[in-house]
């Protein structure tokens, strides 16, 4: 019996997806935190900006250690823009910066578009195949 079905349903939707699936839900949740921070700091309530911050902090270090940067030409570059985007929503957070937060929600809004776009390829791909 589950205690909480909105729990249970996001496990098993986490257990049962596909990698690609993984990575666009990583970077889904990645938009939210920013959205959610850059939103409290406009509100002056740092402490849910802290939080929703440093949770996209610790998405962007779950994806720049499951990169692997010699798989693909690209990789280096990736790593390089995961870094920055590290370095950046410390620096929004701590210095309680509207500006940079707003930055860098463009980046991971980028960056998200851009895996889901990567990821229909893939299904696509594998549906022709």
């Amino acid at each position: 019996m589950f205690s909480n079905p909105r729990t249970a349903y996001m496990d098993a939707s986490v257990a049962t997806a596909s990698p690609a699936r993984l990575l666009v839900m990583l970077c889904e949740r990645l938009v939210l935190d920013v959205t959610r921070g850059r939103n409290a700091q406009a509100e002056g309530d740092h402490a849910e900006a802290h939080r929703q911050l440093v949770h996209a902090q610790e998405i962007v270090l779950e994806l720049r250690m499951s990169l692997d940067v010699d798989a693909w030409d690209g990789g280096p570059a990736l790593a390089s823009i995961y870094d920055f985007l590290y370095s950046e929503l410390i620096r929004a957070n701590v210095a309680k910066d509207l500006a940079r937060t707003e930055s860098c929600l463009q980046i991971v809004t980028d960056l998200g578009a851009t895996w889901r776009e990567a990821a229909l390829q893939v299904v696509t791909a594998q549906t022709v195949a």
